[in-house]
């Protein structure tokens, strides 16, 4: 690399940091001080100005002792060397083999961490004392159930006995078309112990979305939930369960958990679902199987996730048992702080990446609380307060615009519930607004912690994120990920601090894909992460290192607007508008113009959602400009400002930018069975004349 270009920023806000005695109680000073007792030095004590910077880089200039740290403190469960643990010798041939190549992994190449460790991804999250709590389970009508984990083992052993009776075996796949409940759980974890591959799928995906994902991965047994509840309303699935049933000729075997009415115990079969099988039916005969682990190689495949299929068919995205169990780990007790005796929230589907990452809390040995409904029930907007208080929720994950919507339904939950023991709040899903942080400073607790976060379904985890050693800053995230080599690049590939560029990660890490589903060179997979800069992977987010090691995301790099050659990043129109009361929310595009010599320039476009009875007048489209300009640039201000009925979102609940910014255009969009909500469309496309006027 050239050198690192520096650029003066405005230091922001402090609104969060523990004090001296707090930090040296965190899981992550008793790390560093293992460290320091093993022998490695440059590392700061917990409570040291720098001390977060000083592992951080530790952790990327040794990555190879760094993991094997990781590997120990959280006590990961393998195949011992002949001796056992106490002969000194690492359940593994070495860290990683092909470190040096940050490339797609090849099995002879590299990267390949941990060769000759063998473990089982699901042994490893049941390891807790039996009678301690492991799942809490809540729907819109309030608390529905609990698992200790001993109740969570021997339902996993039903469950996998009966899925070995069906003929599974390791490296099959096993989906699930399942809400976010206890039942989703015990099949993934059944499916992860025998070593066969879990890939799911939310309820709320239309029957086309499910069929594009699952269709290429071809599962032998599909779990279903005969409906769901959402947003107060009933919403049955028989009639598209047998529509992918009929589309996946695959599936061996149906299993339908009765969901919609859980006393009613045997529920009726959807019609024209060939080889369907209640729950209840599939476990009987496993009642009393004995827990059994099928430890694999640790790069093993474990779960299949999805790209979000915007510009076509959606990537298959394979990731191992060992690189997701790790990596979580790793976030989990360093990052977050996790301990045993918490109570981990996080507002998620299981079509998102999220659940994964909520799931794996149950590692360390703390609960998982789930809850499957709307944010905001119309008759109990403030559920998810409800069950954090309920529940002694110490960890209350959600995302961005749950946060933005709270504060402007004026939630209040520091005065309106017990949430003192929430001590830290996770946001994702999009850039957190830095009035976000006021609100949960005033209106959550001055004590509690909030980190945003970011990463994806490409990692199954993040590549910035909180600690809690570390400040946070108004509107920044605390820094990057230990042991994730993240740096901002600009178009000629030089890292860059204190200006926006493109976020990459210049070393491997455990938690890579092992590949793409039926991508046998390669070749989505380079051409997805490192088309961009050789040896570099380029994760497509628009993004600033600050001087003081915090990161602010700006966007998706292809959807970063360029008028009058200036990129900027869509998050930052966003956070402005969406400061007013009016608007609930918005979406910012480039229209394509003529420019005054006849060739094509670049203009803001944007378009809001407005409170009902709201009317967006030139009044208020001045308002919003004022607003963008003084706090940004006039680069920033939307030529034009339109009203919508609805902003088109993805199935896992992003704004589609580029679907909006096509249908403006009157082009095709790809694949908008990708979309929660296709007919938003119709709107935009509109607006198409207008662009030329």
């Amino acid at each position: 690399m050239a050198g690192i270009v520096m650029a003066g920023i405005v230091m922001a806000d402090i609104v969060w940091e523990l004090s001296v005695a707090a930090k040296r109680r965190t899981r992550l000073a008793a790390f560093i001080d293992a460290a320091q007792s093993s022998g490695e030095t440059g590392l700061m004590a917990a409570e040291a100005p720098g001390a977060f910077e000083a592992v951080y880089g530790w952790s990327v200039a040794h990555p190879e002792r760094f993991w094997a740290a990781v590997w120990r403190f959280c006590g990961v469960i393998a195949d011992e060397r002949r001796g056992g643990a106490r002969s000194g010798a690492p359940p593994w041939d070495a860290v990683v083999a092909g470190g040096d190549r940050m490339a797609p992994p090849d099995p002879v190449l590299g990267p390949r961490w941990f060769p000759g460790a063998r473990l089982n991804f699901a042994e490893n999250l049941l390891a807790a004392e039996r009678a301690t709590l492991a799942l809490v389970s809540w729907g819109e009508g309030g608390p529905s159930g609990r698992l200790t984990f001993g109740e969570l083992r021997q339902a996993v052993a039903s469950c996998a006995s009966a899925l070995r009776s069906a003929g599974i075996v390791p490296g099959d796949r096993v989906a699930g078309f399942l809400p976010n409940i206890p039942e989703t759980v015990i099949a993934m974890l059944a499916t992860t112990s025998i070593g066969a591959v879990w890939s799911s799928c939310s309820p709320d995906f239309g029957a086309a979305a499910v069929v594009d994902r699952f269709g290429q991965i071809a599962p032998r047994v599909l779990f279903c939930a005969d409906g769901y509840h959402y947003a107060g309303k009933r919403i049955a699935l028989g009639s598209r369960i047998a529509e992918v049933v009929s589309a996946l000729p695959s599936v061996e075997r149906t299993v339908i958990v009765p969901f919609l009415d859980a006393r009613a115990g045997r529920e009726p079969m959807p019609d024209h679902v060939p080889r369907a099988v209640a729950w209840r039916d599939f476990l009987a005969g496993h009642e009393h199987a004995a827990p059994a682990y099928e430890r694999q190689p640790f790069w093993h495949p474990a779960f299949i996730l999805y790209s979000s299929g915007t510009t076509g068919v959606p990537k298959c995205i394979v990731h191992s048992a060992g690189g997701t169990l790790l990596q979580l780990l790793k976030e989990h007790v360093l990052h977050v702080d996790v301990r045993r005796e918490d109570r981990v929230f996080y507002y998620t589907t299981c079509g998102w990446m999220m659940w994964n990452w909520l799931v794996n809390v149950l590692a360390t040995g703390a609960a998982a609380v789930l809850y499957d409904g709307a944010a905001f029930p119309p008759d109990r907007p403030a559920i998810l307060w409800d069950l954090a208080a309920d529940e002694g929720v110490t960890v209350f994950g959600t995302s961005a615009k749950y946060l933005a919507l709270a504060e402007k339904h004026a939630l209040r939950p520091a005065a309106t519930h017990d949430v003192r023991a929430v001590r830290t709040v996770l946001s994702t899903g999009s850039p957190l607004a830095a009035h976000s942080y006021d609100y949960v400073r005033r209106d959550v607790g001055a004590h509690v912690q909030l980190s945003s976060i970011s990463g994806g379904t490409d990692i199954v985890s993040c590549f910035v994120l909180g600690n809690p050693l570390a400040p946070v800053r108004r509107g920044e995230i605390q820094g990057r990920g230990l042991g994730m080599a993240v740096e901002i690049f600009d178009d000629s590939g030089r890292a860059i601090v204190g200006v926006p560029g493109e976020l990459v990660c210049a070393k491997p890490f455990p938690s890579m894909p092992l590949g793409f589903w039926n991508d046998p060179d390669g070749e989505k997979y380079r051409a997805a992460y490192f088309a961009r800069y050789p040896n570099v992977w380029r994760h497509g987010d628009w993004a600033q290192i600050t001087a003081e090691g915090g990161v602010v995301i700006y966007g998706r790099s292809d959807t970063t607007l360029n008028p009058g050659g200036v990129r900027i990043g869509t998050a930052e129109i966003y956070r402005q508008v969406e400061q007013l009361p009016e608007v609930v929310e918005c979406v910012a595009v480039g229209g394509e113009v003529r420019s005054t010599d006849g060739g094509l320039d670049t203009e803001v476009v944007l378009f809001v959602r407005l409170v009902p009875g709201v009317v967006l007048d030139d009044a208020m489209r001045q308002r919003i400009r004022d607003l963008i300009r003084r706090n940004t640039s006039p680069h920033h201000v939307p030529r034009r400002i339109y009203a919508v009925a609805d902003i088109p979102r993805t199935v896992s609940g992003k704004i589609a930018e580029l679907a909006v910014r096509e249908a403006i255009h009157g082009r095709p969009v790809a694949n908008t069975d990708a979309l929660a909500n296709p007919g938003a469309l119709a709107e935009y496309r509109e607006f198409a004349k207008s662009l030329d006027s």
